[in-house]
């Protein structure tokens, strides 16, 4: 993505808008580079909401402030979809989705060894330390433990690694990094939860690749794939990878 430093606003806000996948009155959609911040944080980074809000104020020539809902996060080093809400209407709708369990996720992950089996659910509890920013999985429901879903699928290998599809059946912190690594699969580039080595450009393979659900007002659906991250090892999978899987994981 272009930097807004040393080339203007045009240019910047045009990098953003090759980003957007879906738009319309009440949510839009983007696709997010790792390493970008959806919200605030301590680092005072400049975040995705801040991008796309100036993306809707240049675009519409929108007076004043411009309303943006979050309705889910990404981490950090992760890429790929990110919806949000252009309405207050839009952004409780999208959260009621959330919470119900009816905005299908699938997430590509490419993990540094092959699971035991091809295909399976993972059941877990899981527990954050808040000091760290890392959850860990505990032998049962205790304390403050939340249970953790979701399914896997092999879908492409590679001399050294091996491409999942994990469609998540709950939404907890890390969850996909800790379930994965726990089960002995660690992500490329996640040292925090046991890889071997970092990515070169302090990413890890984790890249959330195809959303669902029901449009919040207009009620159609609304189904997205967020194009592959660069790199020789992602797109030596693409010619693997069949989008039709996805709704199957």
């Amino acid at each position: 993505m272009l930097q807004s430093s040393g080339t203007g606003p045009f240019f910047y806000l045009l990098s953003i808008h090759m980003q957007v996948l879906y738009e319309d009155n009440h949510i839009i959609v983007v696709s997010k580079a790792a390493g970008e911040i959806v919200q605030g944080d301590k680092t005072g980074d400049k975040t995705l909401c801040d991008e796309v809000k100036a993306y809707i104020k240049e675009q519409y020539a929108k007076p004043g402030e411009v309303y943006l809902g979050v309705t889910h996060r990404l981490d950090r080093p992760v890429s790929g979809l990110v919806v949000f809400a252009r309405t207050s209407k839009g952004l409780s709708r999208m959260n009621e989705l959330f919470r119900l369990g009816q905005v299908a996720k699938t997430y590509l992950a490419i993990v540094e060894r092959r699971p035991q089996e091809d295909e399976g659910e993972l059941e877990d509890w899981l527990v954050r330390n808040e000091k760290q920013n890392k959850s860990y999985v505990v032998p049962g429901q205790r304390g403050e433990a939340k249970l953790a879903r979701l399914r896997y699928r092999l879908l492409a290998t590679s001399d050294r690694y091996f491409l999942l599809g994990v469609r998540l059946l709950t939404g907890r912190h890390h969850q996909i990094r800790c379930q994965l690594s726990h089960m002995g699969c660690p992500i490329k580039g996640d040292l925090k939860y046991g890889a071997r080595r970092s990515n070169s450009d302090g990413s890890i393979s984790l890249h959330a690749w195809h959303i669902a659900f029901e449009h919040p007002v207009s009620h159609k659906t609304i189904s997205l794939f967020a194009p592959l991250p660069g790199g020789n090892l992602w797109q030596s999978f693409r010619s693997q990878l069949d989008e039709s899987v996805a709704p199957e994981i």
